[in-house]
């Protein structure tokens, strides 16, 4: 009975192994997960007293089981046949296809991650960027949304730190859930992003199959209140200005809304301006007729140089951060009120005569987006730099150009905030100093002129404000 058995070495390495992964499957792991959920459990508790728009339990169910429902969807089923039937191919790879474009789609959202890492990692990037302003919130406004409403942020899309600018901002409120593009599906930037609440999408795509995938989950998100936010113009404004407004997820969101049964549907117009945008040098490239699209190694080198660059700087203490990042809030837009007022049923339209109805509509909320675009110190001086190209000017007559311009401006009702001429020199100085490092201004002596080779980057900055003039 206790006498010794000899057993080869391989078989003691496997035996070892087996005893080991039972005690992760049947201690180690189990008590994790415990720990973890409880961990989440509380941050839940302790954000919900807090939040003005709650966690949706549909934002905490499993996300294997909102990715069975959305792949077994009776309009994804009918989606399904009729894909099967056009490109003679077995049900069951069809069905396969469904489910992977449901995996690519579903989020998986985690409120620890949420709140205790990405908002402290927003928060910090921020921070360190830019002066973070929140210039306009028109608070008696957004007391009167119904609680149970679904709250969709809409906003212009100036630059990729959007998401977050925004979602950092909007963290004491809500959480956000983005339409994210193609671009970030890297590892493991998009298991962040799921976790998140983000989900990706693949931008112009004309397969059906997929896009009924992505508008029923798009349809169930707005029908379980999951508060998300939308870029209007459909990707980055590669030349600063304001872009027609894309229908495609307003579409989802409405064409199976009714007014008479379901929640409704809140948009907040939110307008975003920046004072530097990281990616306005490559946004302006892009413009150029017949340029090669730069290599993944080339971005992750020049991204990586500046990044040491920046290290360098901070060490050396001549870091300066980018100027101001300012978002304004606009007056809210309820669908139910806007159908009341239009005398509008989505759900009872065709495509013909939807599309019209909701392309009035994304005009609408476009220009309410337009209306609190934050006038920053440098689009205004990209302005006055273009509007006196040939002429040199000191301090002193930028200044009194820069305050003839805001007088015009808030005389058109832009949103310009009242601050003591003192303040107003200063920003205007900073952000001579700004133009000055970036080139987009030349001095000579005591004297400052816009830089011809430049114009292109001064009217990037300058059209961020031009619907105004």
């Amino acid at each position: 009975m206790f006498g010794q058995i000899t057993i080869s070495f391989w078989v003691f390495l496997l035996l070892v192994l087996i005893a080991t992964i039972a005690i992760l499957d049947r201690i180690l792991i189990p008590s994790t997960r415990w720990f973890l959920r409880r961990r989440i459990n509380r941050v839940i508790d302790e954000i919900g007293t807090r939040l003005d728009i709650e966690i949706r339990p549909f934002q905490l169910t499993k996300r294997q089981v909102l990715i069975d429902r959305l792949a077994y969807d009776p309009s994804v089923l009918e989606a399904i046949k009729d894909f099967a039937k056009d490109h003679d191919m077995p049900m069951e790879i069809v069905q396969n296809k469904a489910m992977t474009y449901a995996r690519e789609i579903v989020p998986s959202f985690n409120a620890y991650l949420y709140f205790r890492i990405g908002y402290w990692v927003a928060k910090k990037i921020a921070r360190m960027l830019y002066r973070v302003r929140v210039g306009l919130v028109k608070e008696h406004h957004y007391a009167t949304i119904d609680p149970d409403s679904t709250v969709v942020f809409v906003m212009n899309h100036r630059s990729n730190m959007d998401y977050v600018l925004v979602a950092f901002l909007a963290a004491e409120r809500t959480t956000l859930s983005y339409a994210v593009g193609e671009w970030a599906k890297i590892w493991p930037l998009q298991m962040l992003i799921r976790a998140m609440g983000a989900f990706f999408v693949r931008r112009n795509s004309g397969n059906p199959l997929y896009r009924c995938v992505l508008e029923r989950y798009i349809h169930m998100a707005t029908f379980e209140g999951v508060c998300q936010a939308v870029f209007l113009e459909g990707g980055l404004s590669r030349d600063g200005s304001l872009q027609n407004p894309k229908l495609g997820l307003v579409d989802y969101m409405l064409r199976q809304f009714d007014p008479s049964m379901d929640r409704d549907i809140v948009f907040i117009p939110v307008g975003i301006n920046y004072d530097r945008t990281i990616e306005d040098r490559s946004l302006l490239r892009a413009l150029k007729p017949g340029t090669v699209k730069r290599s993944w190694w080339f971005v992750c080198r020049t991204t990586g140089t500046f990044i040491l660059r920046s290290l360098v700087l901070m060490i050396l203490s001549r870091w300066r951060r980018y100027g101001y990042a300012c978002v304004n809030f606009g007056t809210p837009l309820s669908v139910k009120a806007y159908c009341r007022d239009q005398n509008v049923d989505f759900k009872k339209l065709d495509r013909t005569r939807r599309f019209p109805e909701v392309e009035k509509l994304c005009r609408q909320l476009m220009q309410t987006v337009a209306d609190v675009i934050p006038i920053l110190p440098i689009s205004l001086l990209s302005t006055v730099f273009l509007e006196n190209m040939d002429i040199e000017m000191d301090i002193l007559e930028v200044e009194e150009r820069s305050f003839q311009l805001i007088n015009r401006l808030k005389d058109k009702g832009a949103p310009i905030f009242e601050s003591p001429r003192s303040t107003r020199v200063h920003a205007i100085a900073d952000a001579v100093d700004l133009m000055l490092l970036r080139r987009m201004i030349k001095a000579t002596g005591d004297q400052f002129k816009a830089s011809s080779e430049e114009a292109n980057l001064l009217s990037y900055y300058a059209n961020a404000i031009k619907h105004w003039l």
